[in-house]
């Protein structure tokens, strides 16, 4: 895989978020369709498109206030969620010197520096603008890595801020999570919703082809987030190799996380696909599983580096 160059993946991320926002949308609307047609027994009557129209302003309504929410809020979610807190510069000079240099290299404003405490060995970047984009490191990937090591998951988490990864990333965790937690609410309905009358019986079937609907669309968008996701790791590791011009560093370092990268303090998968390496673990279904893996295999990358 070839690295087709930081402008050129700006680009490609930007119509992808775009995709990602107008897609989105399309993807309610449909379900709401698709759901009004199926109890409709196969039919699209007059009364189905008025049912539609109305229905429809108030679900899109009630996922443009959650996206505003999250988006507008992301960044403190993911600091509670990682109980990460900013890297103090006294005493960690090794690190912002690493960080500054390679900023100046690329012509880009500092991010902030957050850290967890924690003895794994991980690191992730996240934010949406100049004003919020962060990158954090755990404890244990700053102590066990040296220079060259650390400057190149440093500058996989930068490559991740240029190219824009972040927001697309955060976009589609956005998205897909507003339909898990429909398919959540649904799926509990369904069970704990009671029976016995006609009308509950009648309620449970309705709810039950919502599911269905919603369930699949939740499993194609988690499949496209997810192919997106691996991508994404190959391209900030060969940018990574394009900045520091060690592409040996970055391997070495993906080498010595191996197997040492599960930040226990950290239980969200949502934030744990963000890290530079969130490794499945594995078993006799791992060639299908690997469809809901968020990074690529960790060895692939590492030849990967050893052939840029």
């Amino acid at each position: 895989m070839a690295y087709v160059g930081l402008y050129s993946q700006i680009r490609s991320n930007n119509f992808k978020s775009m995709l990602l926002l107008l897609g989105f949308p399309s993807v309610i609307i449909g379900g709401v369709w698709l759901v009004l047609f199926i109890l409709g027994e196969f039919r699209w009557e007059p009364y189905q498109q008025e049912q539609f129209l109305q229905i429809l302003p108030i679900v899109l309504g009630a996922v443009a206030v959650w996206f505003l929410i999250a988006y507008f809020f992301n960044s403190k979610m993911i600091e509670f969620a990682t109980k990460s807190h900013t890297l103090d510069r006294k005493n960690n000079m090794r690190v912002y010197n690493l960080v500054e240099n390679l900023c100046m290299s690329q012509g880009r404003k500092m991010p902030k520096i957050h850290i967890i405490e924690s003895d794994a060995l991980n690191a992730f970047a996240s934010g949406l603008s100049e004003k919020t984009y962060t990158i954090t490191l755990t404890r244990g990937i700053i102590e066990k890595l040296n220079d060259a090591e650390l400057e190149g998951v440093i500058a996989h988490e930068l490559a991740h801020i240029i190219n824009k990864d972040v927001r697309l990333l955060i976009v589609s965790i956005i998205f897909v999570g507003i339909l898990g937690f429909l398919v959540q609410v649904l799926f509990r309905s369904l069970i704990y919703g009671g029976r016995g009358s006609s009308d509950r019986k009648k309620d449970g079937r309705v709810i039950a082809v919502i599911l269905v609907v919603s369930a699949l669309a939740y499993l194609l968008t988690i499949l496209f987030r997810f192919a997106l996701s691996r991508k994404r790791e190959f391209m900030a590791d060969a940018a990574a190799a394009e900045m520091t011009k060690r592409p040996d560093a970055l391997a070495s370092a993906l080498r010595k996380i191996s197997g040492h990268s599960e930040v226990e303090e950290v239980a969200s998968g949502d934030v744990k696909g963000m890290f530079i390496s969130n490794e499945p673990k594995a078993n006799a279904f791992s060639a299908i599983t690997g469809l809901f893996a968020t990074h690529p295999p960790i060895q692939k990358r590492i030849a990967f580096l050893e052939q840029v």
